[in-house]
C-alpha cells in the first residue's frame, strides 16, 4: 500500500509541478511542452490508479488521456503556433514573481480547504484531491494572468488536468463521466482553433488586449 500511495503521490506531484511551471514561462512551445508532460503524467497516473484500485475504466481513462490529451491536442497547439507564426514572448497581465507567490498562495488555499473537509475520507483519495484543486487553480491562474488567447487556452486545459485527476482519485467514478469530459475538450478546442483562425483573420493579432485596444477604437 505505501508504494501506491508513494507513486500516485510522485504522479500527483508531477502534474502539480507542471502546472506551477506554466505560470513561469512566456513562451507557447515551452508552456505546450509542459501542458504534454502534465497530461502524459496524467495517463500514467490513471494507468496506476487502475491497477491499484482493479478498475478497467480507470485504464480506459488512461488510454483516452494518453491520446487525446497527450498527442493530438499538444500537436494541434503546436500546429497553430505554426500557422499563426507565435514565437515571440507571450505577454503577462502581471509580473513573473507575483504569479509565482500567488501560484503557492493557491496551493496553500487548495489544502488548506481540502484536508479538513475531508477528514472521513482515505487518505489517498483526500490528498489527490488537494493536489487536483491545486492544478485547477493554478490553471484559472495562467488564464488570468496571460494576455495571449492561446495561452488562456493551454490554462483551460490544464484546469481541465486537475479535474482528471481528482476523478481517477476517487473510487467508483463513473467512466462515462471522465469519457464526457474528454470529449468536451476535444470539442472546446476544435471551436477555439476556428475562434481563434477568425480572430487572427480580422484582427492580426492572438493578444487580447490587442483586441480590445482596437474594439475600444471602433466605438
Amino acid at each position: 500500500m505505501s508504494l501506491t500511495f508513494s507513486l500516485a503521490h510522485l504522479m500527483g506531484g508531477i502534474v502539480l509541478l507542471c502546472g506551477f511551471l506554466l505560470l513561469s514561462q512566456r513562451r507557447l512551445a515551452a508552456m505546450i511542452t509542459l501542458y504534454q508532460i502534465q497530461a502524459c503524467v496524467l495517463a500514467a497516473a490513471a494507468f496506476w490508479q487502475g491497477w491499484a484500485q482493479h478498475e478497467l475504466n480507470l485504464y480506459l481513462t488512461g488510454i483516452i488521456t494518453l491520446a487525446l490529451k497527450g498527442l493530438l491536442l499538444p500537436y494541434g497547439l503546436r500546429q497553430i503556433v505554426l500557422r499563426f507564426n507565435l514565437r515571440r514572448a507571450v505577454e503577462s497581465g502581471m509580473g513573473m514573481a507575483l504569479s509565482l507567490i500567488l501560484g503557492v498562495g493557491l496551493i496553500g488555499i487548495a489544502v488548506l480547504v481540502v484536508l479538513p473537509s475531508t477528514m472521513r475520507a482515505v487518505s489517498l483519495t483526500r490528498e489527490d484531491l488537494a493536489i487536483a484543486l491545486s492544478v485547477v487553480l493554478l490553471g484559472l491562474l495562467v488564464m488570468v494572468s496571460r494576455r495571449s488567447a492561446l495561452a488562456q487556452i493551454i490554462g483551460f486545459l490544464s484546469t481541465e488536468n486537475g479535474l482528471v485527476l481528482a476523478a481517477i482519485g476517487m473510487p467508483g467514478m463513473p467512466f462515462v463521466a471522465e469519457f464526457s469530459v474528454a470529449l468536451l475538450v476535444l470539442l472546446a478546442f476544435l471551436v477555439v482553433g476556428v475562434f481563434l483562425l477568425r480572430i487572427r483573420e480580422h484582427f492580426d493579432t492572438l493578444d487580447v488586449t490587442g483586441i480590445e485596444a482596437i474594439e475600444r477604437r471602433g466605438r
